[in-house]
């Protein structure tokens, strides 16, 4: 009796053991399940916090902007301007005669924005419906002077004095295509010297093309704006055109309809119509349109 009691003690003894051993082991596995709830919890409260301090760069975009070749200098300096104050928009510029420039546009080029050195062909574009009206206007003023190099000996004070014997080639734009060139055959046909001074003439494709014509020697004289012989030592004005001779050469900016970039090409258009571009404008030799 006295075994059989023991036995049953010691299997008592034995149970409890093992329960209060589970108990411990559960207690153990709970402990560890809720430690690693918190720092699940940790986790990801602080990648959301992360997540939510950052910030996407902003996609950069960048303008085409077709311009007249004797804009070249002044866009150079406004481009700096304009790039430093909007980090997110680069200008791609397509400068050339303003008459290419428009068939570009009329055939599908990317553009932008366009500035013209002639209303003409802004007014085309808009007859086109390729810039509305309202997204165009008049900025600029030029002068069309007479250049010949900066070492010529040539007395040249008129139109009259290009029919020299001794100035053997005039520069001129393509009259049909740049406007200083067309400007030039206004004045010239004005002054009823056409016809005595065409078989002189050489065209360039563009006013800085007749200008380079002039500073090489290739030609003894040439029509360029006012603004394009103030960039060259190498040439010296002759005379400055009687702007009663020729249609006045404004040089109006638009927005082209068909822009992937709005908001940024309005933004461009605005800026260059602010008081320190048009200083810039200024200080290289345009006038400001009234």
């Amino acid at each position: 009796m006295k075994k059989k009691l023991g036995y049953i003690l010691g299997s008592m003894t034995l149970g409890l053991a093992l329960v209060l051993s589970g108990c411990g082991a559960n207690s153990n596995a709970a402990e560890s399940a809720t430690t690693g709830d918190q720092a699940a919890s940790t986790t990801a409260t602080t990648g959301d916090n992360a997540s939510a301090g950052s910030t996407e760069p902003q996609e950069k975009v960048t303008l085409t902007i077709s311009a007249a070749a004797s804009l070249t200098d002044a866009m150079g300096e406004i481009e700096k301007g304009f790039e430093s104050e909007n980090p997110n928009i680069d200008l791609s510029f397509n400068f050339g005669a303003s008459g290419a420039l428009q068939q570009q546009i009329e055939q599908g080029a990317p553009a932008d924005v366009f500035v013209s050195a002639a209303t003409k062909n802004m007014n085309a574009l808009v007859d086109e419906q390729l810039i509305a009206s309202a997204d165009q206007k008049n900025l600029l003023q030029n002068a069309l002077v007479a250049i010949v190099p900066a070492d010529s000996q040539n007395n040249i004070a008129s139109e009259k004095d290009l029919t020299s014997d001794a100035i053997r080639t005039v520069a001129i734009g393509i009259p049909e295509s740049v406007p200083a060139g067309t400007y030039a055959k206004e004045a010239l046909t004005y002054s009823k010297l056409w016809d005595q001074l065409e078989s002189k003439l050489v065209q360039g494709k563009d006013v800085r093309q007749v200008l380079q014509y002039v500073e090489t020697g290739n030609a003894d004289a040439g029509f360029v704006y006012k603004t394009d012989a103030l960039t060259s030592d190498q040439v010296k004005i002759a005379f400055e055109v009687d702007k009663a001779s020729y249609t006045p050469a404004n040089y109006p900016a638009g927005i082209i309809t068909a822009t992937k970039h709005r908001a940024e090409a309005e933004k461009f258009y605005a800026y260059l119509q602010t008081p320190e571009v048009l200083d810039v404008f200024t200080k290289y030799g345009f006038s400001i349109a009234e």
